[in-house]
């Protein structure tokens, strides 16, 4: 089978953009695919909606933090936010340290995160200034214009063409990975075709 070029867009905070990105690396195992790992931001997408939810504001604020630190980590040492988003998506999602609230409350987390794969701890300063936000709004945007507007994360592009999702619930292992991205690559193959969806009835098996 032919190489498989993917671009990955996600926020880290995001369960099921986790468990689609774990979906992705077991696929890299069984599938000869490319995948680029790029930050996109709900803080981003959500900034200015006054009418969401106290505690969902209160989330994107704290979700603008890890996303800064991964515009940032895109932008001087791409080949690194693989390893950084499993680490810290390890620890937010696998070891329950999800749900945060309120700006810097991620702070904890990225430090060990960065400290776990090698990076300058100084790319933790990032998290709580927005003097990089425009980085940010720009890789945002990438996903945005890849895909439309009124989605969230994840978005995967296959080529030239960008769905949002797959939304699952368990991580596919072995032939199946496989053989879900071979579906996917086969749908994004007509460009007439743009959505399926049922109602979810699981919750993210993260753990």
């Amino acid at each position: 089978m032919s190489l498989t070029k993917v671009t990955f867009y996600f926020d880290v905070s995001c369960p099921f953009a986790w468990l689609t990105s774990r979906w992705m690396k077991e696929v890299e195992k069984v599938r000869d695919a490319e995948v680029e790992w790029v930050p996109m931001s709900l803080a981003v997408l959500n900034d200015g909606r006054d009418h969401l939810p106290e505690a969902y504001k209160e989330a994107m604020k704290a979700n603008w933090g890890p996303a800064r630190v991964f515009a940032k980590v895109k932008n001087e040492k791409p080949e690194m936010v693989d390893a950084l988003y499993t680490a810290m998506g390890t620890k937010i999602h696998v070891e329950g340290q999800d749900h945060k609230q309120g700006f810097g409350a991620y702070d904890e987390i990225i430090r060990a995160a960065l400290a776990e794969v090698g990076l300058p701890e100084d790319f933790a300063e990032a998290a709580n200034v927005d003097g990089d936000d425009a980085l940010l709004r720009g890789y945002h945007q990438q996903a945005m214009d890849a895909v439309g507007d009124d989605v969230g994360t994840p978005v995967l592009q296959l080529g030239d063409t960008a769905f949002f999702g797959p939304v699952i619930t368990r991580v596919p292992t072995g032939e199946d990975a496989g053989e879900m991205l071979d579906h996917a690559v086969g749908l994004a193959k007509f460009p007439y075709f743009f959505e399926m969806k049922r109602s979810r009835t699981e919750r993210p098996q993260v753990r």
